[in-house]
């Protein structure tokens, strides 16, 4: 499952540069992208596109916050949209391992971004999960 798992994220990186790059309809993009997939996977990858697209500004904000210098409609539509995919993952669904997420995360920017993208990627995704680790309550007594 994990090797579908990767895919279906690939394929749902791709829908939401679609969807963001050139505003087509999300159910008509998922349609195409899931052809390909197990029914497993394509849940994944619609849950996934959904989440993302459900919590845009939410997720927008956690990226500001952590690159202020960078404000998101400047990104390279690849880069935000990684960014976008894997704070849902990994901060609103929760239910990705925080490594894993941002291994894929940055998998993702070495095959699709540009050469700085995954350094870049990691940082930012690094830096929000750092902030939200130290803003938990300590639960040692």
């Amino acid at each position: 499952m994990k090797r579908e798992r990767r895919r279906a994220r690939s394929q749902a990186l791709q829908a939401l540069y679609e969807i963001d790059s050139v505003g087509h309809p999300a159910e008509e993009v998922l349609d195409r992208y899931g052809e390909n997939l197990s029914p497993e996977a394509n849940e994944f990858m619609r849950k996934i596109v959904h989440g993302t697209l459900e919590s845009g500004e939410e997720v927008d904000s956690m990226v500001a916050e952590s690159a202020p210098e960078w404000p998101i409609n400047e990104l390279a539509v690849i880069d935000r949209n990684i960014l976008r995919l894997a704070l849902w993952e990994l901060l609103i669904w929760g239910e990705t391992p925080v490594k894993v997420a941002i291994n894929e995360a940055v998998e993702l920017a070495k095959r699709y971004g540009s050469d700085s993208a995954p350094r870049f990627v990691n940082g930012v995704l690094g830096t929000l999960v750092g902030r939200r680790n130290s803003r938990k309550p300590s639960t040692v007594k």
